[in-house]
């Protein structure tokens, strides 16, 4: 499938400039093999097996597809993955997980002795049918139930300090190398990263992509400060790198 050369009009799914030509935008499901220039069209070529790409880019790889297989996380494929479109995870059967975003870890439906009030489901616990017993219930709801908000409300302290905590620099290395210099480039763009220092993160390291790209994050941390990894990760995400971002999570949730 090849892009048309200066063409807009046998671009269909949009342009984009490279050396002052106007290539056309490969399609989802597929990535740029090779860029136009003033004498060939450029050539888009089909996502391979495991990838995907969701929107038309100019971008020269694919996506990893999401994996439903993490360990301990109790999670199956709800719907595959294409070249066109990721996959999508679900709790297995007897799991739940109660949050609205994606979910990353289902837990087991709680087992009721006195009876199901409200059955479990994918999004929400099991309900119990309350004791008949008499006055003694109140108690001993009282004394389960403030262990359980203590409980939560300290993972709820834990969960935002780690958010807010800046990146550890033992992870960078392995997150750059999730990242990549592409994606890692793109970040920093719309970060408002200036063009110098970018360019002197590339040209520092010339044929070490994997230097260029760890450089780059460093650059990059030091002028988000503690707010680094909440905004790396959005960036990603906002920017159709869906799949990346959860590996950087993954990584980070793996260090902790």
């Amino acid at each position: 499938m090849s892009s048309a050369l200066g063409d807009t009009q046998q671009c269909v799914d949009g342009t984009y400039e490279h050396e002052g030509v106007a290539c056309c935008l490969c399609g989802a499901g597929t990535y740029v093999e090779s860029r136009c220039n003033m004498t060939q069209p450029g050539k888009c070529t089909s996502c391979r097996e495991g990838e995907y790409n969701i929107h038309p880019h100019s971008q020269e790889t694919c996506e990893p597809c999401t994996s439903c297989s993490h360990p301990n996380a109790n999670l199956e494929l709800d719907v595959s993955c294409t070249r066109a479109r990721d996959a999508t995870c679900r709790c297995k059967k007897d799991h739940f997980c109660s949050s609205k975003e994606t979910c990353r870890i289902c837990y087991p439906c709680k087992e009721c002795t006195e009876g199901v009030k409200v059955a479990c489901t994918a999004t929400n616990n099991t309900v119990c049918s309350e004791k008949t017993e008499g006055g003694t219930n109140t108690g001993l709801i009282v004394g389960l139930t403030v262990p359980i908000v203590l409980i939560l409300l300290g993972l709820l302290v834990f969960w935002i300090r780690k958010r807010n905590q800046p990146l550890l620099e033992r992870d960078l290395p392995d997150i750059a190398e999730i990242i990549g210099w592409t994606d890692m480039k793109a970040v920093a763009i719309r970060s408002g990263m200036l063009d110098t220092t970018i360019e002197n993160c590339r040209l520092n390291n010339v044929g070490d992509a994997r230097e260029q790209t760890l450089k780059l994050l460093q650059e990059f941390v030091q002028k988000e400060g503690r707010q680094a990894l909440t905004t790396l990760i959005k960036t990603l995400q906002n920017s159709g790198k869906r799949g990346i971002a959860e590996r950087v999570i993954a990584k980070l949730n793996y260090s902790a």
